[in-house]
């Protein structure tokens, strides 16, 4: 490592090779928490090359459990995090509202790094149990139409590195690692990233493979649909921009993302927006991803009709009966 660290300061770059090796290495246990922490830190300092993110996340889909729910055909929403705006949990209420709607769901998530409650901790403190179980997930899709991919559970070496992830408080390239790496590999995903460059990296690396995707990015820095600004769209058809009039809402304040100061107000404010109770802002954010996601699994549909078939999730209980059934799924 430190002959590595010397060549990184110097702006050297890694191999493909080389980022998968190094990545397999720390999650093997080879490197002390100051090494791994300086190693984070200088894809802080620069920007990471396609290469580079190519190859660590080829370590760590190497080294991670593997899991096959192909039968299902489940899409992931994920997104990167990292954007240090702490809203609410945008993308995970939208898996649940696309779960209602009958479309399959398989959640990769995470504790929180840069924010105050990821999706990992709202599920558990609402009791939600996790699992690497591959038949209990099987029955959770077909029980519930959603699972949830817990990171550190099926990745070592991400479990190892959440501990020094905490404690930077950064966003790091796992941030830009999390969408691309959910075990079970889904054909169809929605991606939130926090810059452009991310963007146009993930565009690179889906256009290579045979996955339908949306990646988004809101100008403002949001890393999703959040209404507060124009929105940066990347599919398999081309680029376009969002505006928030597409989905046929008004702009809205960044006040209303607000996700709260700790744990138990993010999980008290997603069982209120997951029973159709937030505020018109609010529910015009998960309402615009919620279509957008169901326009990414079903390209047929148009914004407008993606919204109706939303809105019936989220305000029938559709959503909430989803996340009570995964509940019970034991």
């Amino acid at each position: 490592m430190k002959n590595t660290l010397s060549n990184l300061y110097q702006h050297k770059t890694l191999s493909q090779e080389e980022s998968k090796q190094i990545l397999i290495e720390i999650g093997n246990g080879k490197y002390n928490e100051s090494e791994i922490a300086s190693f984070l830190t200088v894809f802080n300092m620069r920007s990471i090359t396609i290469n580079e993110l190519m190859g660590f996340r080829e370590g760590l889909l190497e080294l991670c459990t593997k899991l096959n729910l192909s039968e299902f055909d489940p899409m992931d929403l994920c997104g990167t995090g990292g954007d240090g705006k702490n809203t609410f949990n945008i993308s995970t209420i939208t898996s649940f509202v696309v779960a209602g709607a009958g479309v399959s769901v398989a959640k990769h998530g995470n504790y929180g790094v840069s924010s105050i409650s990821g999706s990992s901790n709202v599920l558990e403190h609402l009791g939600i149990q996790f699992t690497t179980e591959e038949t209990k997930l099987k029955e959770q899709l077909k029980e519930a139409n959603i699972c949830f991919i817990h990171a550190p559970l099926f990745n070592p070496a991400m479990k190892r590195i959440g501990t020094i992830r905490k404690a930077l408080g950064l966003k790091t390239f796992f941030n830009m690692l999390g969408p691309l790496v959910n075990p079970s590999q889904p054909t169809v995903q929605m991606v939130g990233v926090f810059n452009q460059e991310l963007a146009r990296i993930y565009n690179y690396i889906f256009q290579k493979e045979n996955v339908r995707y949306s990646i988004l990015h809101s100008f403002d820095g949001y890393d999703e649909i959040t209404l507060t600004d124009n929105c940066k769209l990347i599919t398999n058809q081309g680029e376009h921009i969002l505006k928030p009039a597409d989905f046929g809402f008004n702009r809205i304040s960044q006040n209303s993302l607000d996700g709260g100061k700790t744990i138990e107000d993010a999980a008290n404010l997603f069982i209120k927006l997951l029973d159709g109770k937030g505020s018109e802002e609010q529910n015009a954010v998960i309402l615009a991803n919620s279509a957008m996601a169901l326009k990414t699994k079903m390209p047929e549909l148009n914004l407008q009709s993606a919204i109706i078939i939303a809105k019936d999730s989220l305000f029938e209980q559709k959503a909430k009966k989803a996340f009570t059934i995964l509940k019970e799924v034991r």
